[in-house]
């Protein structure tokens, strides 16, 4: 049936409307399944792979056990909504306690074991990394089913707060405009995270979202309140007295009805197609337009990400014009066009050349995605009027968390697909990690050097130490410091020694257990390589446990002084405390260097088409390798620091990846939701329920009543 015989004099009554505080309060919702949902979908893939070096195989087998637990807990949750009966109604609890749960799991999510002291615990790396994985996949499941609690309710109650066509529309438009509002923050949270203010001296952006994560939380739980005591239940009253239904009967119910068929699957398939390739979406402006540099990319993906979410929000007001004009039906095939457009401009606008042309896509495919499950969700509310008049039955939980269940079970089988499709691309996230590692050291000294000179901490006159110690030096052997300039170099050198000291402790530990692995390996045909590498660690573990010695030695000579200490002996610990401090994290950056270097020759030895690729990242590798080993740490700071800042401005090119890579990574993304956008739309147009339909059913209910 054609929706040219819509009706065209509808007009809202006063009753169906709902107030701009109640719209406010509901659309405000669209924070958690619009913007954290896309967090926690997009940045853990994102960051386990390039952050924590996890395989991004097995990252999307972890992201789909959520989504298949969904496939479970979406129609339960969905079924006791309908079927709640408290004094503060049947949806309003689930916000509350939905809430708070995904305020307080969103922060777990981000607290994932790492570092030297945890890893010591695994016999082997792989044993660490699928503990990570492992940790990665509970916190997931918890946050997940919290998200659902407070979703299938909440659009549910979306469905029952008005009856009228154009007003349920307007209701889920401001919750999308909320949520997108929001959304514009899912990749600047990238950015955030990368700030050192958040990650610390060394750290990568899973270091920094274990903060940016609190931040968050602290903004949803005052709104989980506000949700629950603010958004009322107007179709409560009519349900109240309603007979409880056995689950089953629901779920039949909701699978009877061909519209709602044929409207799921439309978003299943699309949702689907572009879910396979969201990962995707976020690797291309870092590794192929900016060739691996991550800060670049993470300020492009944010930029990009805000101009989504401005397109998002100002798409609600034509959304709102043209639904009502041409139907929802048409609309929603407008949507589909606008995608499809997007995709086929990516083949353009993905450009080193011009990077900003990325926004042209973003734009059309935010628009088109505002429109799509805008409608979706407001569809699904007059549909669940037509079952009404057919059953007598109202079950908005039930068909809301059916049509969600698809088109997250199409999310869980992208997010698998997502993974297979990064190893299909040969992407190579150990090079990555393991440069992250190394730019990890060098941040760190830098840090520490910082310290040292006192741009840090002002803790002597706001002056150097170098000028502090020539200051006091001038003044003669029996001069004695400042009491309170005194104790607070005591103790920033007793602090940061003992920190190297414990640095050092828990990285030779690591060397130890990687020489028993080694010596397993000695009898296998393993080559120069694993002698080169036994030598490095043989070197590097000598190196630490002289520095350890010494810092002890240092630490000994603090903790015997007193509360003066003229100045010779100052100079002196001083002195000697700098270059060991250093001595530790250098060690680090160079084992670290050297496992790039070998990994890099393996895979330069196992390609063809790439060879040329590897053996130039291999050269570039091996000068890194040169200049850390070159590097004296007795050498003055601002000479230190200018090398390690000359290393690190380079260093990012390390990851650069394969051109195979960067090509497959444009096909894929670009091509598979163009083929899935075909079906949907051959599934639109089976879709029957119009607008003039729809006003007959809302009439027909009244009379009823």
């Amino acid at each position: 049936m054609s929706e040219e015989n819509k009706s065209t004099d509808h007009k809202t009554l006063p009753e169906d409307r709902i107030s701009f505080t109640q719209m406010a309060a509901y659309g405000a919702g669209g924070i958690i399944p619009i913007a954290l949902f896309n967090v926690a979908g997009i940045l853990v893939g994102l960051m386990g792979n390039i952050s924590l070096g996890l395989s991004a195989f097995w990252l999307g087998v972890i992201l789909i056990i959520p989504r298949l637990w969904d496939a479970l807990s979406d129609p339960i949750i969905g079924h006791l909504s309908d079927n709640t009966r408290t004094r503060w109604g049947r949806r309003r609890p689930y916000l509350l306690l939905g809430g708070i749960a995904v305020a307080i799991s969103f922060v777990a999510i981000w607290w994932i074991p790492k570092g030297d002291m945890v890893r010591v615990w695994f016999p082997t790396e792989a044993g660490f990394q699928w503990f990570q994985l492992s940790y990665i996949l509970v916190t997931l499941l918890i946050f997940f089913t919290a998200v659902n609690i407070f979703e299938i309710p909440h659009g549910a109650l979306g469905m029952e707060m008005t009856t009228d066509y154009h007003e349920r529309t307007r209701l889920f438009s401001a919750k999308s405009f909320v949520g997108n509002l929001f959304a514009m923050s899912t990749p600047w949270l990238f950015a955030l995270a990368s700030l050192e203010v958040f990650k610390g001296p060394g750290g990568n952006e899973a270091d920094g979202m274990r903060y940016v994560s609190i931040l968050i939380a602290a903004v949803l739980i005052p709104l989980s309140f506000w949700w629950f005591f603010k958004l009322r239940e107007p179709g409560f009253k009519k349900v109240s007295t309603q007979e409880k239904t056995p689950f089953w009967e629901d779920m039949k119910r909701t699978t009877r009805n061909k519209n709602f068929i044929m409207l799921t699957l439309t978003i299943f398939t699309l949702a689907m197609g572009f879910n396979f390739v969201s990962l995707l979406g976020s690797y291309i402006p870092i590794f192929y337009i900016f060739g691996g540099d991550k800060v670049a990319g993470a300020t492009l993906l944010g930029i990009n990400g805000t101009i989504w979410a401005i397109t998002g929000v100002l798409s609600v007001f034509p959304l709102n014009w043209i639904s009502p004009r041409l139907g929802k039906r048409k609309t929603l095939i407008i949507a589909i066009s606008l995608m499809v457009l997007a995709q086929l401009s990516k083949i353009v606008c993905y450009n080193p050349a011009h990077p900003f042309l990325i926004i042209i896509p973003t734009v059309l495919l935010s628009a088109g995605m505002l429109f799509f499950f805008t409608l979706g969700s407001s569809m699904v509310g007059d549909i669940c009027d037509e079952d009404e008049l057919k059953t007598g039955h109202r079950s908005e939980g039930s068909f809301y968390s059916i049509f969600w269940w698809f088109i997250k079970m199409g999310t869980a089988l992208a997010s698998f697909v997502a993974g297979a499709l990064i190893v299909f691309t040969l992407f190579d996230e150990v090079q990555v990690t393991k440069v992250d590692n190394i730019q990890g050291s060098i941040g760190e000294m830098r840090s520490e050097i910082a310290t040292w000179q006192g741009d840090e901490e002002k803790v002597i006159d706001k002056s150097k130490i170098w000028e502090f110690i020539l200051k006091i030096t001038k003044s003669g052997e029996d001069q004695v410091i400042d009491e309170n300039s005194y104790a607070a170099l005591l103790r920033k050198t007793q602090t940061l020694g003992s920190k190297a000291i414990d640095e050092s402790t828990e990285y030779l530990k690591y060397l130890e257990k990687e020489s028993l692995r080694m010596q397993d390996h000695s009898g296998q045909s393993a080559g120069a390589k694993l002698e080169q590498r036994k030598n490095l660690v043989s070197e590097v573990q000598a190196s630490l446990q002289v520095t350890a010695e010494e810092l002890k030695k240092v630490q000994q000579q603090l903790d015997s002084l007193g509360n003066k200490a003229n100045s010779e002996v100052l100079n002196s610990i001083v002195e000697a405390t700098i270059p060991l401090t250093l001595q530790v994290k250098l060690d680090k950056a160079r084992m670290t260097s050297f496992e790039l270097m070998s990994h890099l020759e393996i895979k330069s030895l196992e390609t063809q088409n790439s060879k040329e690729h590897y053996n130039k990242i291999l050269l570039n590798s091996t000068g890194v390798n040169q200049r850390l080993a070159a590097i004296n740490t007795s050498q003055s700071l601002d000479m230190l620091d200018e090398e390690f800042g000359s290393i690190e401005a380079e260093i990012f090119k390390l990851t650069q990846q394969t051109p195979y890579t960067l090509l497959m990574m444009r096909v894929v993304e670009i091509g598979l939701p163009l083929l899935l956008s075909i079906f949907s739309f051959f599934f639109i147009f089976r879709y029957s329920l119009t607008e003039k339909r729809s006003h007959e059913i809302k009439s027909l209910l009244k009379q009823r009543a």
